[in-house]
């Protein structure tokens, strides 16, 4: 079984004080009907699961008096071997988006309080069918990833304590031992090529087979363009699923990583393909990275919607856009050109992705000055580049140098930890997981 991080966030909601029901959001097949399950499982006497893509006739226990009495009561008639007590019973709802009742019935079970309800869902974000009311105010939410570099770890038998150790080399910036900083490397080409995508993750644990999470990959993807097919409008669908196929393209096989829409099709305009980028966007399939025309905080102040980069929101499906070559490369180290660094751009943009932050970046064409990517924490403008090797990073220096209230920024590199210089802190691409 995999460990997650998402299980303390909900041990965390399941002590709170002002307790309210919790919605777990993200993409497809990042694990959260399984997280939720195995907490349930450990925490409760009782557990009523109701899934209404599997089981889409339970939306009748919705279809009227959304007292909690009344579902409760529907409930009992349904699912007759379930005890369901207040205070020793967890009520899941399961793929909520199908039914938008279930989803406005929050707002009741949350005033209520006598149950502990966790709802999930894979397309909340899209205008599929609208509840009638959105329990605003009403409900905690948690966002689920892929698993990070650092679960990925812990899957592959390294323990906390062990993982925690990064911790104290990042805060000493220290040189990592030359024995573990190479056997590291190894694990994140392997995370990589994997992606953090919960079953092609338990696959390659298991059997140490990218042939078998390549099979895996392909399936998840599959399953994202079916999600296009079916819930995008018609006027959607096919421009959606050419963006989205298009992505491997805009990231790995050219030097400019901007999304392009000449990419997508030949004379492609905005006007055609940035609905479909933004359906994409609230469906959970891609990420972006903005470009800012200032390194100042606020950094949503200076960003330009029509400028960014998109990313897949796991490498697992990126990959599956590539030749199974593109894993034998990354895992045996061999690449070069624009897939090495494009690579290591996108596996350090879906680490800060999984961390919660806005991406954005810098591009000055007059200057020649690009800043991969830029985040902004606690309240500070701070700056990454990211090397394919360990050359130096002139823009980075350059920016230090005119912004003053920057205090430090990041280089990632295929290399060891480096010494700081004029506030450039060089570490392994791997350590952006403990950041």
């Amino acid at each position: 079984m995999l460990k997650r991080k998402a299980t303390k966030d909900i041990k965390n909601w399941l002590h709170s004080k002002d307790k309210k029901c919790l919605i777990v959001q993200g993409a497809r097949q990042t694990g959260k009907t399984y997280i939720i399950e195995q907490f349930a499982k450990e925490n409760y006497e009782e557990f009523v699961e109701i899934n209404f893509k599997q089981m889409p006739s339970a939306a009748d226990i919705f279809s009227g008096d959304l007292t909690v009495d009344a579902m409760v009561m529907a409930m009992r008639f349904r699912f007759p071997e379930k005890k369901i007590i207040p205070g020793e019973t967890m009520i899941f709802l399961d793929e909520i988006q199908e039914c938008q009742e279930a989803l406005t019935s929050l707002k009741f079970w949350a005033i209520d309080n006598r149950f502990d309800v966790i709802a999930s869902g894979s397309l909340l974000g899209i205008d599929y069918k609208r509840a009638s009311s959105y329990p605003v105010g009403y409900v905690d939410y948690l966002k689920m990833y892929g698993l990070d570099f650092e679960e990925f770890l812990w899957g592959m038998g390294i323990s906390e304590d062990m993982t925690g150790n990064f911790c104290n080399y990042l805060h000493a910036e220290t040189v990592i031992p030359e024995a573990v900083h190479s056997q590291m490397m190894n694990y994140y080409r392997q995370y990589i090529a994997t992606g953090g995508m919960p079953e092609a993750v338990q696959k390659y644990v298991n059997t140490k087979d990218f042939r078998d999470v390549d099979r895996i990959q392909r399936s998840l993807l599959q399953g994202y363009q079916y999600d296009i097919a079916h819930y995008a409008t018609a006027e959607e669908k096919v421009k959606a699923e050419k963006c989205y196929l298009s992505l491997a393209k805009q990231l790995l096989d050219k030097e400019n990583h901007k999304f392009q829409y000449k990419e997508v099709e030949h004379g492609g305009r905005a006007q055609k393909y940035y609905s479909s980028v933004e359906w994409l966007l609230r469906a959970d399939m891609v990420h972006l990275c903005k470009l800012v025309t200032d390194v100042r905080f606020d950094l949503d102040d200076y960003a330009r919607d029509d400028f960014f980069r998109a990313y897949t929101t796991d490498l697992s499906l990126l990959m599956a856009m590539k030749d199974f070559s593109l894993k034998q490369h990354i895992v045996e180290n061999t690449l070069a050109g624009n897939s090495k660094g494009g690579i290591y751009e996108c596996a350090i943009a879906d680490a800060l992705y999984k961390k919660g932050y806005p991406l954005y970046f810098y591009k000055n064409e007059t200057l020649k000055k690009e800043i991969d990517v830029i985040i902004q924490k606690d309240g500070n403008v701070l700056p990454i580049e990211v090397k394919s090797g360990n050359t130096r990073a002139g823009s980075l220096k350059s920016l230090m140098k005119n912004h003053k209230d920057i205090c430090f920024g990041y280089k990632f590199v295929d290399g060891n930890t480096g010494v700081s210089e004029d506030g450039i802190i060089t570490l392994p691409l791997y350590m952006i997981a403990f950041i």
